[in-house]
């Protein structure tokens, strides 16, 4: 399904369809402005981000890629498809290989996904911190992070995150400020100082 535009000086925005748009859409309507996500079938736009937010899903998806067992991948602001309303990217995503095709793919199920994880930003962190944890886990996505900036010394926070498969919720499983030391989804250590990110 296509969007009608509405004409403006300049502009030739869309029109929602009645129902909202799908996942389909957000994949073919002609210039959406980069990293447009799809949330309960609205297109949600993004602001520019801070140099933290780009720094940090660097710093992250290196430390991720050290260790990374071969039958997974990591992935930088892809979208997941989670139901046919629901398209949003993560910051980064931890996907099973196999679901890796080629190089013009665009999207991956959330089946495929072990962990979604999101650099909070001020424009979206009511969607980072509650709306998309919670259709992450719905969608049974085992592993969440939520990365933030420190209040008080302007440092990393990585807090992390488990699917309970009965609730289908996130439960937390750690706060880490120095070191990111995990054993699930596979073994990960990485070092989440401010000095490593200002090394970047």
């Amino acid at each position: 399904m296509t969007a009608e535009p509405i004409a403006e000086p300049g502009h030739r925005w869309p029109v929602p369809p009645r129902d909202g748009y799908t996942v389909d859409d957000l994949l073919t309507l002609p210039d959406l402005p980069p990293h447009t996500e799809l949330i309960d079938g609205s297109l949600v736009f993004v602001s520019p981000q801070r140099r933290f937010h780009a720094k940090m899903i660097e710093l992250l998806m290196n430390g991720l890629r050290r260790t990374l067992p071969d039958d997974l991948k990591v992935e930088r602001e892809m979208t997941v498809v989670l139901d046919r309303r629901n398209g949003p990217e993560p910051d980064l995503s931890v996907v099973r290989a196999e679901a890796v095709v080629d190089l013009e793919q665009t999207r991956f199920k959330a089946a495929d996904v072990l962990l979604a994880a999101e650099v909070v930003s001020p424009d979206s962190e009511a969607r980072d911190r509650d709306t998309k944890p919670r259709k992450y886990a719905a969608a049974g996505i085992p592993h969440f992070w939520l990365v933030e900036m420190g209040d008080v010394k302007k440092h990393p926070v990585v807090r992390t995150y488990e699917l309970d498969p009965v609730s289908k919720a996130y439960g937390l499983t750690g706060t880490h400020r120095e070191q990111l030391k995990l054993s699930d989804p596979y073994d990960i250590a990485i070092d989440i100082t401010l000095d490593a990110l200002k090394e970047l």
